[in-house]
């Protein structure tokens, strides 16, 4: 009897094993799948320099042109020691954030806002398009002389490109909302203020989204432009001041921390992104 029981839980018990077994792969192969991809990646770039440093070495290419991948890593350690790298990063991302903050917030809601007066939208449409093509950078030298030589300018550079972009998105979003559900709740007796609290603000969401993750880039172009018109400190000045010495392996090292900088910010834009409640 002992053993028809022990007989008759076996196949339970198999059962039980193998969705365990297959729900493990399930996990650990999407880990497995991005550690592939990044060992790809780090051989790639690993190779890039590789390829660099001979070139260099065997004077296929001149290093006062291209600058060389171990002096550019001289270069980085000498700053990091100094203090100067990290200083300088911690100002360039300072204006950055303040700026991408700022000019995000207000041109999504300035965009949003746009919806509920078509009148306003009609009659500042031709100014959108002009601000839409104007090169942003144009208006640095302007700012610098509003705002001084200080941070507040290259915040202000930040501010205004981001700014431009994310009203002009938020708006587009606007215009994609689904016309049905308007339709509904107008019959319903909806309000306007009430079709834009309950389907224009959460429909244009993944476009505000998109537009926040676009403006870490302009965020950081507007304040590295606001430092190579005039600065003392930041990437952008390091970079700049770099270049005036010709001395390519400093310049290349503030890239290199520009495109950290970069990777960073848009990490930490992607993860706020991923926990909106609106997905």
């Amino acid at each position: 009897m002992a053993n028809a029981e022990i007989v008759g839980r076996m196949p339970e018990q198999t059962a039980d094993r193998k969705p365990a077994k297959a729900s493990q792969r399930s996990i650990s192969a999407p880990w497995f799948a991005r550690g592939r991809i990044l060992l790809l990646q780090l051989l790639l770039i690993g190779s890039f320099l590789l390829l660099w440093e001979v070139a260099i070495r065997a004077e296929w290419i001149k290093v006062y042109l291209y600058g060389q991948p171990t002096g550019i890593w001289r270069e980085l350690v000498k700053g990091f020691t100094t203090g100067t790298l990290l200083n300088d990063t911690w100002v360039t991302a300072k204006e950055s954030i303040l700026g991408f903050l700022i000019g995000s917030t207000a041109g999504s809601a300035a965009g949003l806002l746009l919806w509920l007066s078509p009148t306003a939208a009609a009659v500042l449409r031709p100014l959108l398009i002009a601000l839409n093509g104007l090169p942003k950078i144009a208006l640095a030298p302007l700012i610098v002389v509003w705002f001084g030589v200080g941070i507040e300018s290259k915040i202000a550079v930040a501010a205004i490109i981001t700014f431009i972009v994310a009203m002009i998105t938020s708006y587009a979003g606007t215009q994609e909302i689904d016309g049905d559900y308007l339709k509904m709740l107008k019959a319903l007796g909806a309000s306007r203020m009430q079709m834009f609290r309950m389907v224009i603000v959460p429909g244009s969401l993944p476009w505000i989204a998109s537009a926040f993750r676009l403006n870490i880039g302009f965020a950081m172009i507007g304040a590295v432009v606001g430092e190579y018109i005039s600065a003392d400190q930041g990437l952008g000045y390091q970079i700049y001041y770099a270049g005036t010495l010709y001395n390519l392996n400093a310049v290349w090292g503030g890239i290199l921390a520009l495109m950290l900088l970069a990777v960073l910010l848009d990490s930490a834009v992607g993860w706020v992104e991923r926990r909106m409640k609106w997905r």
